[in-house]
This record gives structure tokens, C-alpha cells and sequence, in this order.
């Protein structure tokens, strides 16, 4: 008897390498669904960026699956009573979905799990957001890396990431029919829309995802190493939201990179092409420290770091946050993020050590702002990025380096094309609001209730 499967979409929005998609696919007819429940993310669910990505992103897989005579079904949470409904309307023998590995998530999709398989569906998910699992890699004593370097040398000493399949060329629909809301429902669009610059500088779907893929690995990733750091040129992949909401899979990317190499092995592989590879590493290393370290989106994994004398200043955060700092490169940093929804890393780098050590606010203040307003909002890059900042986290920069806005201008925005770009400096562009000298020395104070030298 052929299974009726309900595959269950979420961080995994493609058709291209999508594990739980190809096995329903197999096993017989297939319902693909959504299911927008954000409250069960909370307190971290998806933010005012992510949200209007999203809606881009359904509406791209929502008119493939249309094409391919399958159309997706949309439905409102809670979860596991919209799955157990569907499944009751179309007869469905099987739940299939991707993992994730937000903790809230985690512990929601354990508890659905387990029900469906009480109500006698067969209920299995699939690895198609990472190289590996997160628990597939440990240190000699089994234990969870917290260094990056040693995580990437026993990555690589790993047999390479799984080849990526192609997408299902036949796809065989339930033969119920099942009601859906309709994406404008969900009302993800911002109410005033502010995305005028956001829809002009992006193209979400897996579409979108292949296209820039294609146009890195044939301009940019031989120099990499160096246009990664120049927010003044266009030196970056920029695919962190497409690999963010699953349009396309870190295997497809790893393995297209070994072959604009000529398929040479990862371990194997020098110069900007590594770098770039390394990156899909940090993005793995990430995940690894949240999985295993679940309570670090809302705490320093350094525990000492709880006794650090953050500032409250309302003022300086939101001047922070609207990019009217009187800091040029900080400024421009800040604009970019509020008109396209991202932000070049080494920019980001600069902004969370001013927010930090030169204002001394608390790294959860920035978290959650970036959280809101990047398209690429990921809760394990996000806590990542902020603990190493702060110095508070894994293989975290020591809270002693604090970068200097000025020379960072100087030596990443030699002309002045990015500032230019996003920062307007007439007579109401703001004086600093700090003096970095003397802001380094009372940040270095600060440090002393830590460390107590």
C-alpha cells in the first residue's frame, strides 16, 4: 500500500537536496505543508526581517510545488493539532520534515514526534540543514567543542559531506484535498511597508539562492580572503539568508565550491577557496554550541560574564540603533542594516565592539536588535557572532581587543565608498557621542569585576 506523507516545511524551503521531501516522494503520494506557529519560538521568534523573507520565500516554493501539481497547504499552529488535522483530512500515514536546532524547537518537535508516532503515523526526520550533526562531532573525550580551530580539523578529518541529490523529477499529490490559508493571511508583510530597499537588493527562493551561488564561485571566491573584510566592494557570497531559510543546502554549497576547484578534497583545498569553506564551518560550529549549550541565546557561556557591569543607557543605544553615532563606519553599518535587512560581516564586527566596549551595553540589547532586523536572523550565528564580541563565549575574542572605529574605517573603507553609500554627513550629522580613548579605559575597568586583575 503506498504511504500518503505529509511533508512538513520549515528552515528547509527548497526542493533541491531536501531529505524529508525526496523520501515522501518515494514512498507515495505527498503533501507538502506550513505551519506558522512563532509564538512556539518564543523568546525568539522570528523578527520583522525574517518575517518579510519568509513571505518571499512561501511565495517562491508555494508557486514551484503549484507548478509541479502539488501545492503547498498552509495552516496556523499550534502544531501538532494542524498536523494531527491534516492528517486526519487526507489519511496520511507519514509525518516527514528537516531538523532544526533552536532549543524551543527542539523540545517542540521532541514532544510532536513522539505524539504522532502514539497516534500510529510514522513520524521521521532527516538531516538537511548542516555538513553533519551537530552531535556527530566531539572531542576525544566525547565531549562538545568550544574552540574553533580543533571543531574544523575534526571536521575535516571526517569523510566529505554527503553528495546533494537533485530535486524529485515526479512528485505524486495526495488525492484529498485539503484547505489552505492563503500566504497574505499570515501577514508577514511589514504594516507600513518599509521594504522598498530590501525587495530591490534581494531575491529569495531557491532560484535566487542558484543564481548568486553561480555568480561567486565565478567572480568572487578566488579572492575571498581579502573581499570578505572590504564592505566597500562586493566581495561576499551573500548567501547567509538562503542558507538561513533553507532555499539551499550547505552540501550544495561545499560541494559546488570542491568543484570550481577542479574536486579537489576540502582538507585539501588553500587560499580563499578554504576561507570560504571555513565559513560554512563557523556556521556549522555555531549550531554545534547551541545544540549542545542551549541556555547561551539569553546567557554568556562564560558564567563569570554574568557580573559584568553593563550600562544602561536608552540614550546610546538607540542612537546605536538608528546609526547616529558620529562614527562613520558605524553609522553606515547600522543605515545598511535598516534599509536592506544585512549587513557586511566585517561592518558587523565593528558595530557589536562600539555597542560593547565603547558604550558598554549588553550584548543581548544588540542580539535582539539584530535579531529584528536581519533578514539572515539565526539564533545560532546571532549568539555566536554577539558572545564573541562581548568575549563572553566560545572561542570568544578576548574582551581586551576593541576595535577602534577610526583605523577599522581607515584600513576596510580606504575611500569612503561605503560610508558614502549609507551616511549622510551635513551639518545634522551627529558629533561622536563617545571618545573611544577614554571609553577603552573605562570598557578595560569594567573587565577588572570579571577577571579581578
Amino acid at each position: 500500500m503506498s504511504a500518503v506523507t505529509i511533508v512538513w516545511f520549515r528552515h528547509d524551503l527548497r526542493l533541491d537536496d531536501n531529505p524529508a521531501f525526496l523520501e515522501a516522494t518515494r514512498r507515495g503520494s505527498v503533501l507538502p505543508v506550513f505551519i506558522w506557529a512563532p509564538e512556539e519560538e518564543a523568546p525568539w521568534e522570528p523578527g520583522s526581517a525574517s518575517r518579510w523573507w519568509l513571505h518571499q520565500s512561501l511565495k517562491s516554493l508555494s508557486e514551484k510545488l503549484q507548478k509541479a501539481g502539488c501545492p503547498l497547504v498552509i495552516r496556523r499552529g499550534p502544531t501538532l493539532k494542524a498536523l494531527q488535522q491534516v492528517a486526519r483530512e487526507v489519511h496520511a500515514t507519514d509525518v516527514v520534515w528537516n531538523r532544526r536546532y533552536e532549543p524551543a524547537v527542539v523540545k517542540r518537535d521532541t514532544v510532536i514526534k513522539k505524539t504522532l508516532s502514539e497516534d500510529g503515523l510514522h513520524a521521521e526526520s532527516f538531516g538537511g540543514s548542516l555538513l553533519y550533526e551537530p552531535s556527530h562531532i566531539a572531542t576525544k573525550q566525547g565531549n562538545p567543542y568550544q574552540v574553533f580551530t580543533p571543531f574544523w580539523r575534526a571536521l575535516l578529518a571526517r569523510d566529505e559531506p554527503a553528495e546533494p541529490t537533485t530535486a524529485p523529477r515526479k512528485i505524486k499529490p495526495v488525492s484529498t484535498t485539503a484547505k489552505s490559508l492563503t500566504l497574505k493571511s499570515l501577514n508577514l508583510l511589514p504594516q507600513p511597508d518599509w521594504s522598498e530597499v530590501m525587495t530591490k537588493s534581494w531575491n529569495p527562493g531557491e532560484a535566487g539562492a542558484k543564481k548568486l551561488l553561480k555568480s561567486f564561485l565565478s567572480q568572487g571566491i578566488n579572492s575571498y580572503d581579502d573581499g570578505r573584510n572590504r564592505p566597500d566592494q562586493q566581495g561576499t557570497s551573500s548567501l547567509s539568508p538562503h542558507l538561513h531559510f533553507g532555499e539551499i543546502s550547505p552540501r550544495r554549497v561545499w560541494h559546488a565550491v570542491r568543484e570550481a576547484v577542479g574536486g579537489k578534497p576540502a582538507k585539501n583545498i588553500v587560499g580563499s577557496p578554504e576561507v570560504y569553506l571555513r565559513e560554512l564551518g563557523w556556521r556549522e560550529f555555531a549550531n554545534h554550541l547551541l545544540y549542545h549549550f542551549p541556555h547561551t541565546p539569553d546567557e554568556p557561556l562564560r558564567k563569570d560574564y554574568k557580573r559584568f557591569p553593563w550600562v544602561d543607557d536608552p540614550v546610546g543605544l538607540r542612537a546605536w540603533q538608528k546609526g547616529r553615532t558620529g562614527f562613520p563606519i558605524v553609522d553606515a553599518g547600522m543605515q545598511q542594516l535598516w534599509a536592506t535587512g544585512w549587513m557586511h560581516n566585517r561592518v558587523r564586527m565593528i558595530v557589536a565592539s562600539f555597542l560593547v566596549k565603547d558604550l558598554r551595553i549588553s550584548w543581548l540589547e544588540g542580539a535582539r536588535w539584530f535579531w529584528d532586523t536581519l533578514v539572515d536572523a539565526d539564533l545560532a550565528a546571532n549568539t555566536l557572532g554577539w558572545q564573541w564580541a562581548a568575549g563572553c563565549g566560545a572561542d570568544a575574542a578576548p574582551y581586551f581587543r576593541i576595535f577602534n572605529p577610526t583605523s577599522q574605517q581607515q584600513k576596510f573603507d580606504p575611500n569612503e565608498k561605503y560610508i558614502d553609500r549609507w551616511v549622510v554627513r551635513d551639518d545634522t550629522y551627529p558629533e561622536p557621542i563617545v571618545d573611544h580613548a577614554e571609553a577603552r579605559k573605562q570598557a578595560l575597568s569594567a573587565l577588572k569585576q570579571v577577571t579581578g586583575k
